[in-house]
């Protein structure tokens, strides 16, 4: 390990979770792989799990015709051995039948090892919003 100190590795990893984000909505899968260590899953809301960021992005094709992230905040709660990166905020984009949305409230939880990801867990409302656009509410 580095000699890096704690708020300096904080910062560090807040800032490539960020840049592994940014990266990810362009979506720009390979830039955001850059980001994460081999071996890392990304694990999505129903237990769907990825291992590449190009595999986010062809779900994520398959479920929007486009989404992107407005960043609310980040929460970074330093470790020892890892800092753990939250961030949250919300959805916007459209539907595959071209309806827009926004609002969608999402929560991505990280865990960065050497200032790089090692484990992705996605939150989000989209099947609460799904079933609302249906009419099932109970």
């Amino acid at each position: 390990m580095t000699d890096v100190t704690p708020s300096a590795k904080a910062a560090r990893d807040a800032a490539n979770v960020t840049a592994y984000l940014e990266a990810s909505m362009v979506p720009d899968p390979e830039t955001a792989a850059r980001y994460m260590a081999p071996g890392t899953q990304i694990v999505f809301t129903g237990a769907r799990v990825f291992h590449h960021p190009s595999e986010v992005t062809a779900f994520n094709a398959s479920r929007y015709a486009w989404v992107k992230k407005r960043m609310e905040r980040l929460d970074v709660v330093p470790g020892n051995d890892v800092t753990t990166v939250y961030s949250l905020g919300t959805l916007y984009g459209a539907w595959p039948d071209g309806t827009p949305f926004e609002g969608n409230r999402y929560v991505d939880r990280f865990t960065v090892r050497e200032g790089l990801i090692v484990g992705m867990e996605v939150w989000n409302d989209s099947a609460e919003r799904l079933l609302m656009k249906h009419g099932i509410t109970a």
